[in-house]
């Protein structure tokens, strides 16, 4: 009873930090994500992102990352956004990249989970995470209960579809469990794999992060995008959102409450010769606090130049 008790606390104050959906899960050592993980990388999948080989021991084993953990507690936080960009031929951004920086606001909300947990419940050694550490996030959110991995790779949350970020907390405490999800519900349905630009998504809940424009519009640091890609954006400029458009569980989205998501106004007003003219100065103000950053100036004018150049392929995307 004081474990149920303990759980029911944790979930309440996820919930008052606006946080959608807590799972929690008993700690254990994720050998089968092992395997998995390390087939991706003998295949180069993860292109030229080397950090993931790194830390691989940390990945699967959450005492690695918190001594004495017992619970895993997952979040998820909505991010669909009340407004989207016009389809107008304009250059597209991921929707998650609408408004600001998720790490910084979702990092905020698992400090103040953690230390309205302690002051309910007692003294308790715990970490969050949030895309800052090697955490098999998609995995824990499964075993947690709140959906099941998708053919594109993503979590998708039966009631409200996919446009989630994932949060973890860890912590040295025993709690009620959550009982995993156990179902797939994507079925014979293959519409991610079929509209993928790039033919990254593979059967088998593969994604070949090589081949994925993400990939290319964010993580890539060189000068040039290959060659190989020319014709295959279908004008995303940052980030894609194809695998869940098309996706339809996603019919089920909401938008989003949290404010700091609500989309920039450039990231909804801009035309594609407002980001041809944007200088350095301007990009720098206006996208302070946004995700685009992570491209920097020189690699959004590089991914603007590489749509404008080679064009898109009709019929592609969503």
């Amino acid at each position: 009873m004081l474990q149920d008790k303990k759980s029911l606390i944790i979930k309440n104050a996820a919930a008052a930090q606006g946080f959608s959906y807590c799972g929690i899960a008993p700690v254990q050592q994720l050998d089968e994500d092992a395997r998995r993980l390390e087939q991706w990388l003998s295949k180069g999948m993860h292109g030229g992102m080397q950090y993931m080989e790194n830390y691989f021991d940390l990945r699967i084993d959450p005492t690695k990352l918190v001594p004495g953990a017992q619970s895993v507690i997952t979040l998820l936080m909505n991010y669909f956004p009340q407004q989207q960009q016009e389809q107008d031929g304009r250059p597209k951004i991921s929707k998650y990249a609408y408004g600001n920086d998720y790490h910084h606001i979702i990092r905020n909300k698992l400090n103040s989970l953690l230390v309205d947990v302690k002051k309910n419940i007692g003294d308790i050694n715990g970490r969050g995470f949030v895309d800052s550490a090697p955490v098999l996030e998609r995995t824990w959110a499964q075993k947690t209960g709140l959906g099941w991995i998708g053919k594109n790779g993503n979590l998708i949350n039966k009631q409200q579809g996919s446009f989630f970020f994932i949060a973890t907390l860890i912590v040295d405490i025993t709690l009620e469990y959550d009982a995993p999800f156990t179902k797939d519900f994507c079925g014979s349905c293959t519409r991610c794999i079929d509209s993928c630009p790039t033919g990254a998504i593979l059967p088998g809940k593969v994604v070949d992060g090589s081949k994925c424009i993400s990939y290319y519009t964010i993580e890539l640091k060189e000068a040039l995008i290959p060659a190989d890609m020319q014709g295959k954006f279908d004008n995303w400029m940052f980030g894609c959102d194809t695998c869940q458009d098309v996706c339809p569980w996603n019919r089920f989205s909401q938008p989003a409450k949290e404010d700091g998501f609500a989309p920039i106004p450039a990231i909804l007003n801009f035309t594609a010769n407002d980001w041809e003219e944007l200088t350095e100065e301007a990009f720098k103000k206006i996208f302070q606090h946004s995700p685009l950053k992570r491209s920097k100036y020189a690699g959004i004018k590089r991914n603007l130049q590489f749509i404008k150049t080679t064009g898109s392929p009709s019929g592609s995307g969503a």
